[in-house]
């Protein structure tokens, strides 16, 4: 007997939901996962409305990282018309945990910055 539940006519079946990824592009999918990390660095940074209830700046550093790590990776495959808010929206995360930071990293040190460089704040 399977532990999985029977699949309700609502939920999608895994063929429906392989069809349905195989249609979207990849710059699409790169740009959607860029996204979700930046909101998730964003809450974990504490610049959400509920401030610091879910502020985690260990979380935001590993979150930041991986979205620097997949914009600079993924440069050559998406346009500037898709990475240049990606890269403006990384950069103010990353002054946003600088200026977060109780003693903030050396420049060049910060999360993602082996990927963008060093990112000065305003200290």
């Amino acid at each position: 007997m399977s532990d999985t539940p029977p699949e309700s006519p609502e939920s999608p079946g895994f063929d429906e939901m392989t069809r349905d990824i195989a249609e979207v592009p990849a710059v699409e999918v790169i740009v959607t996962v860029a996204v979700n990390l930046m909101s998730a660095a964003a809450v974990k940074l504490g610049l959400t409305e509920e401030g610091d209830k879910y502020k985690d700046l260990d979380e935001a550093r590993k979150l930041v990282h991986a979205l620097a790590g997949l914009l600079d990776a993924s440069a050559t495959e998406i346009s500037s018309f898709h990475a240049a808010p990606l890269r403006d929206g990384l950069k103010s995360l990353q002054l946003a945990f600088r200026e977060a930071s109780l003693v903030p990293d050396e420049p060049g040190q910060g999360p993602g910055e082996k990927y963008t460089g060093p990112v000065y704040g305003t200290r």
